[in-house]
């Protein structure tokens, strides 16, 4: 627990909280020395030091819990050209699964629960790949929490051709049949863009986190409104599904998804790469070790560690 904020305070107090060898010295007690933890801000690295530094203080530990979000690689889409029959649906966005309190998890769902931390034990982070084109975008995951890679947009290869995901892949276009569109995953994301049989032939769009892909028909479909996260340090938008295409043009998103966005992708691209990102209190200790080069920040009151990669954190 933590040390008086006032009033007496003595070199035993602060050995009962942080440790340390007989006969006690205030020279064993500097900040990231060893035993002083980071986020004693008062008590100083190196120089004068007195007991009233200590005023306050306390031994930070692993977190007992940590928030997520987990976003999968969005689908592709095909490179079939625009023409009568050929059109093509939007990628789906990547799986989105997210524990920030006041902020919505995939398919417009409630946050889900932090993740509980048993100290000392390592968790494997998996970052999903973006779908190439004519496939769906790989999962991501963060220990047991797991995101599905965006389904695929719809070939023009003939046949229903609508593929589920994380986030469901646009219907390609057809001047004869209507279709819907690849089906969404629940807590995850939307469905893709259905399609209205049409001579125009719009693909519909690919779903988003947020909202489902637009249908196509007379003209295609835009993908699905994306999710938006301020859980590293400023709001970003993910999981927004791709466009889809028709004999009247390209609706948006168009091209490839950028990386770690996990967009699905427009016409011809391949879909973004996903992300894992965990966050806690920065009373708390930094992470004993990580593998994956995440990137590190301290910000807002909170240690963040962002995985553009494939890794594991070890607390």
């Amino acid at each position: 627990m933590a040390l008086p904020a006032s009033g007496a305070l003595t070199f035993a107090n602060i050995q009962t909280e942080f440790g340390g060898s007989n006969p006690i010295g205030l020279n064993e007690y500097y900040r990231g020395g060893g035993l002083v933890t980071a986020n004693n801000t008062s008590v100083p690295t190196s120089g004068a030091i007195s007991v009233s530094n200590f005023y306050g203080a306390s031994l930070a530990t692993a977190p007992s819990s940590v928030e997520y979000l987990v976003v999968a690689g969005g689908g592709g889409t095909t490179s079939t050209a625009a023409s009568p029959g050929s059109s093509t649906g939007g990628g789906g966005g990547g799986g989105y699964r997210s524990s920030v309190s006041g902020q919505l998890s995939g398919r417009n769902s409630t946050a889900e629960s932090v993740f509980t931390i048993v100290t000392g034990t390592t968790y494997t982070v998996t970052v999903g790949g973006g779908g190439g084109v004519g496939v769906n975008g790989s999962n991501s995951a963060f220990s047991s929490i797991t995101s599905t890679g965006g389904g695929r947009g719809g070939d023009g290869s003939g046949g229903a051709n609508v593929y589920s995901g994380g986030c469901g892949g646009g219907a390609r276009g057809d001047n004869n049949d209507s279709r819907s569109g690849g089906a969404g995953t629940a807590a995850q994301g939307f469905d893709g863009g259905s399609q209205t049989a049409d001579a125009g032939e719009g693909g519909g769009g690919g779903g988003g986190a947020g909202a489902a892909g637009t249908g196509g028909g007379a003209n295609p479909g835009a993908g699905g409104a994306g999710l938006s996260s301020p859980i590293s340090g400023s709001s970003v938008t993910r999981s927004q599904g791709g466009g889809g295409r028709g004999s009247s043009g390209s609706a948006s998103p168009t091209g490839s998804g950028d990386a770690n966005s996990g967009r699905g992708a427009g016409p011809g691209g391949s879909g973004g790469s996903g992300v894992v990102i965990i966050r806690y209190a920065n009373t708390f200790n930094d992470a004993a070790s990580t593998t994956g080069s995440p990137t590190f920040t301290n910000t807002g009151g909170f240690k963040i560690y962002v995985f553009n990669a494939s890794g594991s954190i070890t607390f």
